[in-house]
């Protein structure tokens, strides 16, 4: 049995995974999906979300835990489980990044998000200054995140999104080869995703290496379209 930590992408929650935990758990694994800072039943103000806060609420789950971790990022938040492997490495098993910024030392999300022309999700953008934060415009939820999902996806999101710090995404990682290193690295690139391109997810794990990276023929949200292909991706990874 492992413990798998769920962490979800920009302007979702916890509720991306409510189809991949019942499949974990039958099969004997523990799933924990979570609520960074801010977001879905997190009411910590959005304008007083940084990218430390968001980690340590990490690595303070990871540190409630007996047992060591499978962490998971999905997207934006692939900047999160990095940052908490340098900062809890001997707690940390594995880390998977599902179509999720890989960025190296040094650098910032944001940095490599400008490079990624071709994603349709920046045109729909709003920012608030005034908050720190930005939200998705709703038009832009089907064929930017879900073009391959049941219906109800989408009317949920429509609910259920929420606003997203800026902060963290301009937040330069800080890793080390000795702490985040030495946590074997996992890739699965999503091939129809429009929100983060192909194009940018192969030029982060050819610049940081992987021990395996997966393909699914999916939008950015296969744990919505495709649960059962992606648990069993998550269960080969564990006993890998």
């Amino acid at each position: 049995m492992k413990t798998f930590i769920l962490i979800h992408g920009s302007w979702h929650s916890a509720w991306n995974w409510h189809k991949v935990i019942p499949i974990l758990e039958s099969k004997g694994h523990k799933a924990i999906a979570v609520d960074l800072p801010g977001m879905g039943r997190d009411k910590t103000p959005i304008s007083e979300v940084t990218f430390q806060k968001s980690v340590a609420s990490i690595c303070k789950l990871i540190d409630s835990l007996d047992s060591k971790v499978i962490l998971v990022g999905h997207s934006k938040n692939g900047i999160m489980i990095s940052q908490a492997a340098e900062y809890r490495s001997a707690k940390i098993e594995k880390l998977i990044y599902l179509a999720a910024y890989l960025i190296p030392n040094g650098k910032t999300q944001s940095q490599y998000s400008a490079q990624d022309i071709n994603g349709i999700l920046k045109p729909y953008v709003t920012r608030y200054p005034e908050l720190n934060a930005h939200t998705l415009q709703p038009e832009i939820y089907k064929e930017g995140l879900y073009h391959d999902c049941d219906e109800t996806i989408t009317e949920l999101a429509k609910l259920l999104l929420s606003h997203e710090s800026v902060e963290s995404g301009i937040t330069p990682l800080e890793l080390s080869e000795e702490k985040y290193g030495s946590v074997p690295r996992f890739y699965i690139e999503c091939t129809e995703d429009k929100a983060v391109t192909p194009f940018i997810q192969r030029k982060m794990y050819a610049e940081t290496i992987c021990q395996k990276v997966y393909q699914m023929q999916t939008s950015h949200s296969p744990f919505f379209s495709k649960p059962e292909e992606l648990s069993s991706i998550f269960c080969e990874i564990a006993t890998s």
